[in-house]
């Protein structure tokens, strides 16, 4: 289907940090375990990152990430690459500091983006701290 959600479940994903290492409160898997009440939360310290390794090469539509206001990104980086190459710089997101659902086409619009792992660099945390927390992240596309 052309709008495939893939998540940690269905492909390994690696995560900066997980505050005060409780990956049982704060792991990465509640990213995408569609609990309005879990989440991913990064230690402190700059540029907190997630990284998707799809299980097949997909081209990537759309972006979905739901951040807690105040402990979100002002510049979030995307780079992705195909299987055994370097990671290649896509886009620069900036989302907003709120609570909701932010859905992002714009940077895969610029071109065809076919890739086999996915990065998420967030380079500017809200919190003074550096603390990222995402309750959703969902990466849509269809399967090469």
């Amino acid at each position: 289907s052309p709008s495939h959600p893939w998540d940690g479940g269905s492909c390994p994903c690696r995560v900066s940090s997980v505050l005060n290492r409780d990956v049982k409160q704060f792991g990465k898997k509640h990213m995408f375990d569609t609990n309005e009440e879990t989440c991913w939360n990064s230690d402190q310290g700059t540029c907190q990152w997630v990284t998707l390794d799809f299980p097949h090469t997909v081209k990537v539509s759309q972006l979905h990430i739901q951040f807690q206001g105040g402990f979100s990104s002002r510049l979030c980086t995307l780079e992705g690459c195909r299987a055994g190459e370097e990671l290649v710089k896509i886009s620069d997101l900036y989302p907003e500091d709120i609570n909701a659902m932010q859905i992002s086409f714009a940077a895969f619009q610029v071109e065809e983006v076919v890739l086999d792992k996915l990065k998420i660099t967030f380079e500017n945390s809200t919190d003074f701290f550096g603390r990222i927390v995402v309750y959703h992240l969902g990466v849509l596309g269809e399967r090469l």
